[in-house]
């Protein structure tokens, strides 16, 4: 027998405030034809005065706790993904686990910015195959306004803020591609990438927060080499073809990029799950919310295979399959 992580819950949180394509062009020199056009992206959402990434991670992991219909006292584990933690210290999943009440189990932080979430994902399912959790509470959340140069029109009008979360549980399998659960997991880095997608301070350079600085024709360019070929090997070593897929949910950063990975790896594109349009780029949180969204309208079924990916400022990337 074999130990799988199996999802047994999801949710999301959006923050009230949606800031539409229209709203940006009052703030910087473009357009919402500019912004659909290169982006896909229609509108987001940003968190309001006060509002903190662990109150956005809380109320999703609220949702997910509510639709796996378990104690939060029964999890053993978090793991938030985020990049804009509410403190330098201590660790967000901390405040999350204060506010549900948790007393015992572990939670720290990760960063890995937009493959946060994946990243996550890979490392609770290793703590669950080493028997050192039994159920997981795994976090994707942003509150990436606060950290964006609102006069610089290239970066501004592609993020916004959320949270999703799934709960993992320890369940026995096959050892098959037939098992729900997490089936495989491949994570990489490079850091010479450094300087196309990064936040200009930090405590240890700056001590300032800083602003999100890109060089978006680059990163694109090695976005949708680097997720293929993770996404590639994981065909490879598992024996499952693209035709198998049921659901891609990929990181949501630009349609485009979306659009050119799913064509890259031979995915039907009625099979992708795309929220960008609606969400913008939420980081970490992106992949989370996308799959709650499609679990709550009913495209994502208890038994479908789903592919998750994504790549982030580092450059960080990694992909996750999945039966659900």
């Amino acid at each position: 027998m074999t130990i799988r992580s199996v999802v047994i819950g999801s949710g999301h949180y959006l923050p009230e405030k949606c800031l539409t394509n229209a709203d940006v062009t009052r703030l910087v020199d473009t357009s919402d034809e500019w912004i659909v056009e290169r982006t896909g992206i229609r509108q987001r959402h940003l968190a309001a005065e006060g509002e903190t990434t662990s109150m956005l991670a809380t109320k999703a992991a609220i949702a997910a706790l509510d639709d796996a219909g378990i104690d939060p006292q029964t999890i053993d584990l978090i793991v938030l993904a985020t990049a804009t933690p509410d403190y330098t210290f201590p660790s967000t999943a901390t405040q999350v686990q204060a506010a549900l009440g948790i007393n015992g189990g572990a939670a720290f932080d990760l960063q890995a910015v937009c493959s946060g979430f994946v990243y996550a994902v890979a490392t609770a399912d290793n703590f669950i195959k080493s028997g050192s959790a039994k159920r997981a509470l795994v976090i994707g959340a942003e509150t990436f306004s606060r950290i964006l140069d609102w006069t610089d029109r290239t970066t501004c009008v592609l993020f916004g803020d959320g949270a999703g979360a799934i709960i993992l549980e320890a369940r026995e399998g096959e050892g098959t591609n037939s098992d729900r659960g997490i089936l495989c997991t491949h994570l990489r880095s490079d850091g010479r990438y450094r300087d196309k997608l990064f936040v200009d301070g930090g405590p240890s350079t700056s001590m300032t927060t800083g602003h999100l600085r890109m060089e978006g024709k680059e990163v694109f360019r090695h976005a949708v080499a680097n997720m293929a070929e993770t996404v590639e090997e994981s065909f490879r070593l598992s024996g499952i073809s693209p035709q198998e897929i049921k659901w891609f949910v990929p990181h949501q950063a630009n349609r485009r990029i979306i659009d050119a990975t799913a064509k890259k790896l031979n995915i039907d594109p009625s099979r992708v799950v795309i929220t960008v349009d609606l969400h913008g780029n939420t980081s970490a949180a992106s992949i989370p919310l996308a799959l709650s969204v499609a679990r709550r309208d009913g495209r994502i079924q208890t038994g479908d295979l789903v592919l998750i990916e994504a790549m982030g400022g580092g450059f960080t990337w990694g992909s996750a399959l999945m039966r659900w």
